[in-house]
């Protein structure tokens, strides 16, 4: 997937106000226009316009959009990291899902969970309403997820200054994670969305949890997965072996006859929870380096003495 630099598109520098923003739609749009324009490319184009008009007229993905792109070019190859939008605030307006789903991969890739939405309830005629919900996602550390926290988050959001550029400001907040949270849950903090116009109620602002990367674990719902490095007479033997857990080490009993590739379960040693989760361990052989004659020695001793050919099954 590739990189789409979305002021090339529309013609514009990175620093153009949103005034800017829109007379370069509108001119480009006219010029683009399939039922105008009969150019063999004039549908791609408009398009392509549509998508780029879509993020830089919204200051929140725009900004957002800055914040990721800033060392990219357009036709780079490109692959969004994880959790690259965590610590920024949205809120609740966005596009229709159907408009989001003609967009490209790329757009989809950045914004896809965040295009659904609609616009928030405004005060008209001296009526007040309830401000809109904001959402952000937000990196926490997988063994919060074991004992419960209490984090400070700093959330980083955008808001346009007195001449129409921009600016990005944060705030900071205390945050409790409950014990048991997993990847994707929300936690909803009440009244700390917008504040209400007119006078009345302000949204709230929910938290959608992601976790740090692990050096040792991956996970898929509540379940966790670690590749266990073992030796050749471990495998071949069986043996018992210390492994980490979140919530400490444990004895495991490796079959003699373990394969490369043997998966082995700890139940309930995952996420905390009603069940709580599974730690599945994966077996993956090692070899000792041959790097003395001893070794070398050992290695050709195992070659003479033992009947062993791994690809037997191939043969004809």
């Amino acid at each position: 997937m590739d990189y789409k630099d979305y002021y090339q598109v529309m013609g514009v520098k990175r620093d153009a106000s949103q005034d800017e923003i829109r007379q370069a739609y509108r001119k480009l749009a006219r010029k683009y226009h399939p039922d105008v324009n009969k150019a063999a490319d004039a549908e791609a184009r408009f398009k392509e316009l549509g998508e780029a008009y879509a993020v830089l007229k919204d200051v929140e993905k725009r900004a957002a959009y800055d914040q990721l792109g800033a060392n990219w070019q357009a036709g780079q190859e490109f692959k969004p990291p994880p959790g690259w939008d965590a610590g920024f605030e949205f809120g609740g307006s966005g596009l229709d899902p159907a408009d989001a789903a003609s967009f490209s991969e790329f757009f989809e890739s950045l914004f896809g969970q965040r295009a659904a939405g609609g616009p928030g309830r405004r005060a008209r005629g001296g009526y007040s309403a309830r401000g809109e919900d904001h959402h952000a996602r937000v990196l926490v550390n997988l063994e919060d997820a074991f004992t419960g926290a209490t984090r400070t988050i700093t959330l980083q959001s955008a808001e346009l200054d007195q001449s129409g550029h921009v600016a990005r400001k944060n705030r900071t907040l205390n945050v409790k994670i409950p014990k048991g949270v997993t990847q994707g849950q929300r936690i909803r903090l009440q009244g700390q969305g917008e504040p209400g116009p007119g006078g009345g109620s302000s949204g709230d602002l929910y938290l959608e949890i992601d976790f740090q990367p692990h050096r040792l674990y991956t996970h898929d719902g509540r379940d966790l997965y670690l590749k266990l490095p073992v030796t050749p007479w471990e495998a071949a033997l069986g043996a018992s072996i210390k492994v980490p857990t979140p919530s400490g080490s444990v004895d495991l009993k490796l079959p003699p006859g373990s394969n490369n590739g043997k998966k082995l379960r700890l139940k309930g040693r995952g996420i905390p929870g009603k069940p709580a989760g599974d730690l599945f361990v994966t077996v993956e052989l090692t070899l000792p380096s041959a790097n003395s004659e001893r070794s070398k020695a050992l290695y050709r001793k195992m070659q003479q003495d033992m009947d062993y050919n791994p690809r037997a099954s191939l043969e004809e």
